[in-house]
């Protein structure tokens, strides 16, 4: 099994200095195959809507770091790891500005750069960076649309939502298009997927919150509709988020990996472990652990 882990983005780890820098050079060295981040902008002290399974904001997303420099980071220091997201509210950022920064990443790994892009669902963050919420939507597909005008031409021009890109030389390509994969349970985000990504952006959590039928009929959902849609429906990959809820033991959560991972068949899995440790040591002790047990079986 090929396992990733989330980046110490989140939680106290987080707060270690140089921790980003340690953590995937080591995890890699340990035989981490991938490095995520996820994005997380504001944890409001009253949300208007609260993080699934609280009443507020979990303690863990007081800190947090910025994805991108985090994997700009992790691209400097490690060889061969997958560089990923999931998710990243796409729909929140600049479309040029992102897409000359994951240029930037993708060429700064050679070529590891795996974005995974959602819509979010914070009004508060929507409110702070001064985007329309009720955009989200079609400020994503017209991301879609930028970045493969971006990576695929040396002269960009581009009418977008709320913004106009002149014609203009853009000649800095990424090592290979990335595939860019998409999140969503919802009607419109899985035929976005179907119709438009490389790939879906499914999570787990230990202990389970819902039966693994329920992302496994999604995945027969999307790729039928895929296929629908004239495209090969086993050509969409699967980018599977598996989070470590508070209190979880290592052996519950490896046992966990591998079951699910038999079931839904990913081609990428990450494990995040950023509620069960408060440093980047106890953080890379956790990953060792979840390699070896997850390679017993």
């Amino acid at each position: 099994m090929r396992l990733g882990f989330s980046l110490p983005v989140f939680g106290k780890a987080a707060a270690t200095p140089g921790g980003i820098a340690r953590f995937a050079r080591e995890a890699e060295r340990a035989g981490a195959a991938g490095l995520w981040v996820g994005d997380r902008l504001l944890s409001p002290i009253a949300p208007v809507v609260p993080y699934p399974g609280y009443e507020t904001m979990p303690e863990e997303f007081w800190t947090v770091h910025d994805p991108f420099a985090a994997l700009a980071i992790a691209a400097a220091v490690t060889e061969t790891a997958v560089l990923g997201s999931s998710t990243i509210n796409a729909s929140q950022y600049q479309p040029a500005n992102l897409a000359r920064l994951l240029t930037s990443i993708d060429v700064a790994s050679n070529g590891r750069l795996l974005p995974g892009f959602g819509i979010g669902w914070s009004p508060e963050e929507y409110a702070a960076v001064g985007i329309p919420m009720s955009e989200r939507g079609k400020r994503l597909d017209d991301l879609l649309d930028l970045l493969d005008t971006w990576w695929g031409k040396d002269i960009v021009a581009h009418e977008g939502v709320g913004y106009t890109i002149a014609e203009s030389h853009v000649e800095l390509k990424p090592v290979r298009r990335p595939p860019v994969y998409l999140a969503g349970f919802g009607e419109k985000s899985q035929r976005r997927v179907a119709e438009r990504a490389d790939g879906w952006l499914p999570a787990w959590s230990v202990p389970e919150a819902f039966p693994a039928d329920v992302l496994t009929t999604t995945l027969a959902k999307i790729r039928a509709d895929a296929e629908k849609a004239g495209r090969d429906p086993q050509a969409l990959g699967v980018a599977l988020r598996v989070n470590a809820n508070p209190g979880t033991k290592v052996d519950v959560v490896a046992e966990s990996v591998v079951k699910i991972v038999a079931t839904l068949e990913p081609d990428h899995t990450f494990v995040d472990l950023s509620y069960l440790a408060d440093s980047v040591d106890e953080l890379l002790d956790l990953t060792g652990q979840v390699l070896e047990l997850t390679a017993k079986g």
